[in-house]
């Protein structure tokens, strides 16, 4: 606070100079003429110099004081610049916006819109980071994020970027046709199975539903993996059993090369989110993204 008080007293000062009265310069910056003779008065006693001649009928610089200006005026001219400048993200998309995702979400939500996002919006910068843990957006220093609804904070404003998503547990046919099919979660144990690892939240243990039945296995396998695409390549090799989101393997389900099970215990859930801190003061380039990102349900899957 003391270094917006130095500035608003330095632009004050340079008020004074600039109109060579106290009047002309209170009316101009919108303070009383004993306010502004105050402040220049305490910046003079404060760096002990004069910077101000005054009589009765006029106000002129001191040489010090034309120091001060010949360096002042264009430092507030660059501030008022940055200033303008940074208003501006308010009014029109421009900047960079710092967006944090799963690499999923990433590739089945972002991926898709980004042509036309940095052609609608060319002065914008989309920084993407993927990282499949829950992370604190402020402290991370990012604009908005993107999850699945059960891992986003209260405290966060959130806006549905996808349709219900629903968990498909997958297979190759030459897989299953050497290892019976799954009737329940409780034979999982039994299979080989891919399992996934969610950033810093760890492996993924794998959650099922079916009516009040709810169920989490943590299943064994030969590989653990932190990108779904190479989950699925494997799946589709016949190394094992994966977990994965119907919509994201829905192609290969339609080939044949993946084979669903377990299709009973996966009901759908709310999909992903993109989350934020707050909308007060919101960027044009948030706004922008936001609307890019946006589900909405007449949207062809």
């Amino acid at each position: 606070m003391q270094q917006l008080d130095d500035l608003n007293v330095l632009a004050s000062f340079l008020a004074v100079a600039q109109e060579r009265s106290f009047t002309r310069a209170a009316r101009r910056v919108g303070v009383s003429r004993s306010a502004l003779s105050h402040a220049v008065r305490g910046l003079e006693e404060r760096i002990g110099v004069r910077l101000l001649s005054r009589t009765t009928r006029s106000v002129s610089p001191t040489d010090a004081g034309e120091q001060l200006i010949a360096r002042l005026g264009p430092a507030l001219d660059d501030v008022a610049a940055v200033l303008r400048e940074i208003a501006g993200l308010s009014a029109r998309p421009t900047g960079r916006i710092r967006l944090v995702a799963p690499r999923l979400a990433a590739k089945m939500l972002v991926a898709p819109k980004l042509e036309y996002f940095t052609r609608t919006y060319p002065d914008v910068v989309l920084d993407i980071d993927t990282d499949d843990s829950p992370l604190d957006l402020v402290a991370g220093r990012y604009d908005a994020g993107i999850h699945l609804g059960e891992f986003i904070e209260r405290d966060m404003i959130a806006t549905r970027v996808s349709r219900d998503q629903r968990g498909a547990i997958v297979a190759s046919p030459a897989y299953l046709a050497s290892h019976p099919p799954p009737s329940t979660p409780r034979d999982l144990p039994e299979h080989r199975c891919i399992n996934i690892r969610m950033g810093r939240a760890g492996v993924y243990r794998w959650e099922f539903d079916l009516g009040p039945q709810s169920l989490t296995v943590g299943v064994d396998g030969p590989l653990i993996i932190d990108d779904m695409d190479m989950t699925i390549g494997a799946a589709m090799d016949g190394v094992g059993l994966a977990f994965t989101l119907e919509e994201y393997v829905a192609p290969h389900l339609a080939s044949g090369a993946l084979v669903r099970v377990l299709e009973d215990w996966c009901p759908p859930f709310a999909g992903f989110f993109l989350y934020y801190p707050s909308r007060r003061q919101q960027p044009a380039a948030l706004t922008a993204l936001i609307d890019t990102l946006r589900y909405h349900a007449d949207e062809p899957r």
